[in-house]
């Protein structure tokens, strides 16, 4: 089994040096992707293309599908390879791989020819191949242009090349080519874009997570997190880094205006990445923002938020548009996680501000403790990618109690925003109800009455269903979820 792998344009008119080097990481990505389903595969390159072989012919849609998502790859080619005799036994061996296809149709020839001990040019082959392929085959007829099958054939030397399938490839760089970055990811339609384009690009991509409360979320993340990497990764060695980030939500909820909370949570989140990515050695920074998509988008508020580091920031998505977004993640394979992922809400502006003031910002930032954010860095957890599912499967996975309609003692806690909840109270005929924020919950819990049900309410359910699911795995009991 035999695979022709050619380059994405833009790598043959890099310099020679440049142009070399990206041969030889696309040579090591690709042997480091097939080696994991036949050990024994050879993978050479040249100049011009690299060649695949393999004995284990029953691995040929495996390697198809394996190659689709290899980046540098603008297509790639299934060949039959056997000694060049002469031109009557190329015939013979393409009715082998396209006689069936040839019956009743209308086709051409088109011969690629490499080496000068030929005693025929490639149009003479051409003309000579078709009308034996016309005459044996029953196809109807010969036509140069827009045939409806095409007999390729490369004759490389005393070798011939029977091409019988071309595969068009991702394109883009070879990954781990260009510098690592580090990609926010929430687990969502856009950041799972987002690191997908940098991958794309040749980009070495690590992924952070900032998480706001619980584990459900961070399960959904590190899931759609090794799946980019294990369908789109190359195998290479990439970390995940989760940084706890609830009590540093809680600040941002209790000491910072309404208005400024959005553009001050995106200012810490970059201040914090731009220290964890020297850790993992990143020289930028990925976010899945686009402009004007929300409040904290606008070109105004970009601008403060990016101030806070002298980090590069990268937006990939910055002039696409929703639907975009969503079809492309559809495209890549990412968009059932966005769909199911647990999106945390918790830090939504009544009235957010599309046109933030710098010496605001900073006078709301004044009153923050900054030790929080310290903390929340300095317990970031980092894990090899390839580790991320067997550290999921440790966490906690059960089910969480809905209730549509409580019974008995039930007691209702609604842990929504402190805003929220004033200014739209949950009532519940005779049924008592505790107002406790989400970034409160587990410093508040203790003291709650063990003996008694508590059914956390949100709203949509997303949000209690996470801090649930957090609480039940940190060994409470007696918890489940209100949702009417």
């Amino acid at each position: 089994m035999k695979f022709i792998v050619k380059f994405f344009a833009e790598i043959t008119v890099k310099s020679r040096p440049v142009r070399k080097t990206f041969i030889k990481q696309l040579r090591h990505n690709v042997k480091l992707v097939l080696k994991k389903y036949d050990a024994e595969v050879t993978v050479s390159g040249n100049w011009d293309f690299i060649e695949i072989y393999s004995e284990r012919d029953e691995l040929r849609e495996i390697f198809i599908e394996a190659l689709t998502n290899i980046a540098g790859i603008a297509h790639f080619q299934y060949v039959r390879e056997f000694p060049l005799v002469d031109l009557d036994g190329i015939v013979d061996e393409a009715l082998v791989s396209y006689g069936d296809v040839l019956k009743n149709a209308v086709f051409a020839v088109r011969v690629k020819r490499v080496g000068k001990h030929h005693d025929f040019t490639s149009v003479e082959a051409e003309r000579h191949i078709g009308g034996c392929l016309k005459a044996r085959s029953g196809a109807l007829a010969v036509r140069l242009k827009n045939p409806e099958v095409l007999v390729p054939i490369d004759i490389r030397d005393d070798r011939v090349w029977m091409i019988e399938q071309r595969v068009e490839g991702l394109g883009g760089y070879p990954l781990g080519s260009q510098d690592p970055v580090l990609s926010l990811m929430s687990g969502g339609y856009d950041s799972t874009v987002s690191s997908y384009l940098t991958m794309a690009r040749g980009l070495k991509t690590h992924f952070c997570f900032f998480n706001l409360g619980g584990d459900a979320h961070e399960i959904g993340v590190k899931q759609v997190s090794h799946y980019i990497w294990e369908k789109y990764g190359s195998s290479l060695n990439v970390k995940f880094i989760t940084v706890p980030f609830e009590a540093v939500v809680g600040e941002i909820l209790t000491k910072v205006d309404n208005a400024e909370m959005g553009v001050i949570l995106k200012r810490m989140m970059l201040r914090a990445a731009s220290q964890v990515m020297e850790q993992v050695g990143a020289k930028a920074l990925v976010t899945g923002e686009s402009v004007a998509q929300v409040s904290s988008q606008t070109l105004i508020n970009l601008k403060v938020i990016d101030q806070v580091t002298e980090e590069l920031v990268l937006r990939p998505l910055v002039t696409m548009n929703k639907q975009e977004i969503i079809d492309k993640a559809i495209d890549i394979g990412t968009a059932p996680f966005a769909a199911s992922m647990p999106e945390f809400c918790g830090v939504i502006s009544v009235k957010p501000t599309t046109r933030a003031k710098m010496h605001r910002v900073e006078k709301q930032e004044s009153n923050f403790d900054f030790s929080v954010l310290d903390k929340a860095v300095e317990n970031a957890n980092v894990m090899s990618i390839q580790n991320v599912m067997d550290d999921v499967a440790k966490q906690y996975q059960g089910e969480v109690p809905i209730v549509r309609m409580p019974v008995g003692e039930q007691v209702i806690v609604d842990i929504r925003h402190p805003d929220e909840a004033s200014h739209r109270p949950l009532k519940v005929s005779g049924r008592p109800v505790k107002v406790i924020p989400f970034f409160a919950l587990e410093s508040n819990w203790a003291e709650m009455d063990k003996d008694t049900m508590h059914l956390l309410y949100c709203g949509k359910g997303v949000m209690s269903k996470m801090h649930a699911s957090y609480l039940l795995g940190k060994g409470y009991e007696n918890i489940g979820v209100y949702l009417p």
